[in-house]
């Protein structure tokens, strides 16, 4: 179970995007991608079959999974996660701080 998944609300502790806030839009192994987060700009070339016109094109880039943090919206920061078995055997994430259920 990993402790970001795809829709989540994340804070970017490091790096050139330092404290900015997004959503997860994919995770691919260690690496997320973060909504309007980390834009990097691509030259591609045109691709007439695919209907693709050339030029430079604007794009997230992967961040390492280390350099962001779950963001908790009842503190408004950025909190450190853990795993927690349930009574009924179910595996949650929890905020390490408060011990308060990430997932519902």
């Amino acid at each position: 179970m990993n402790r970001i998944k795809k829709g989540d609300h994340v804070v970017v502790i490091t790096g050139k995007s330092k404290g900015q806030r997004g959503e997860v839009t994919r995770v691919t192994g260690d690496r997320v991608y973060v909504q309007n987060i980390n834009l990097v700009k691509r030259h591609t070339k045109p691709n007439p079959q695919a209907n693709q016109p050339g030029g430079i094109v604007e794009r997230e880039a992967p961040i390492h999974i280390s350099n962001v943090m779950l963001f908790n919206s009842a503190t408004g920061k950025g909190e450190r996660v853990g795993r927690k078995v349930l009574g009924d055997g179910r595996k949650v994430r929890v905020f390490k701080a408060s011990g308060e259920v990430v997932d519902a």
